[in-house]
């Protein structure tokens, strides 16, 4: 599905032969030192995990069948309610995405996604969740926190508003040799941590601290956790939540899977005072998931949302 030449033109085309590949710290889930996370995370806010799991035939049979419905006619995908495709960013940010998201909390979640789908999305989210609460626990184990489930607790939380997002990039055959497409453009996620799965096309890029951009390999075995907004508000900035941005390019369709760990809307979000050195005071004032995700989903992406909640 290649989009007309004027609309080529009215988006980012960015030249991918300038930026460095990133080598990120990866974690193996099967060794005793796992905790140390909390380092790759200080330093660079995301990680790769490997052994995490999540079984291969699962994350395999989700790509196959979602790539298959993405390459279905516009009619036949917008029959789906949760089908969207769009420029994104009703703020003007750029970007060019079509995706299927569902909040995992709803009652009827795995309805909103195509039925051939269903069955593999329930696998696959019923086993990244309990990924992530494993990481926040090993995340509060190397932070040597009393109670284990600090983080975790949030998305263990029957009332958790948690988001699972499939976004496909298609190709573009009129894109320029040596360029892409600003797929999705730059931004954090609002919520705790994402945990983002992929095909093997590249395209995932994050913001390095001298803010230019680095490209992180694809490896669709395995996966890539970031620190969200909510996460870097808990830790009282000790974690940073990354800026990341993706690319679409000419050559083959990207595919990514994103569960994003979010609380109750209710929950109150505050750094904790346990992890707070003597004598440090709070950074961020004290507000509710609801208040920061209305917040967030009005601005545009390259805000930095998380500069109205802190305290000056």
């Amino acid at each position: 599905m290649a989009l007309l030449h004027a609309e080529v033109d009215s988006l980012s085309l960015i030249q991918t032969t300038k930026f460095p590949t990133i080598n990120v710290p990866v974690i193996d889930l099967s060794k005793p030192n796992s905790k140390t996370l909390i380092n790759a995370w200080e330093d660079f806010g995301i990680v790769k995990v490997i052994n995490h799991g999540v079984r291969k035939e699962v994350m395999t049979k989700l790509e196959s069948e979602a790539l298959d419905f993405f390459s279905l006619s516009v009619t036949e995908k917008e029959s789906v309610s949760d089908y969207t495709s769009r420029k994104i960013g009703p703020n003007g940010d750029a970007g060019w995405v079509e995706h299927l998201m569902s909040c995992t909390l709803s009652c009827d979640f795995l309805q909103k996604f195509p039925s051939d789908l269903r069955p593999t999305v329930g696998d696959y989210v019923f086993s990244v969740r309990n990924l992530a609460i494993e990481v926040l626990q090993l995340l509060a184990e190397g932070l040597e926190m009393e109670e284990k489930n600090v983080f975790s607790k949030y998305l263990i939380d029957d009332n958790n508003d948690t988001i699972f997002r499939i976004n496909h990039y298609p190709l573009h055959s009129d894109v320029p040799e040596g360029h892409s497409l600003l797929g999705f453009g730059e931004h954090t996620d609002p919520q705790i941590i994402s945990i983002i799965g992929s095909n093997d096309v590249e395209g995932f890029q994050i913001s390095l601290n001298d803010g230019s951009w680095g490209s992180v390999s694809s490896d669709p075995e395995s996966f890539y956790i970031i620190v969200d907004d909510l996460l870097e508000v808990i830790t009282n900035g000790r974690f940073k939540s990354l800026s990341h941005r993706t690319l679409a390019n000419g050559s083959k369709d990207r595919l990514s899977m994103i569960y994003f760990g979010g609380p109750p809307l209710t929950a109150d979000i505050s750094p904790l005072i346990s992890i707070m050195e003597d004598g440090e005071e709070s950074k961020y004032k004290e507000f509710t998931w609801e208040e920061y995700k209305k917040a967030a989903f009005k601005s545009k992406l390259t805000t930095h949302r998380l500069g109205a909640f802190e305290i000056e």
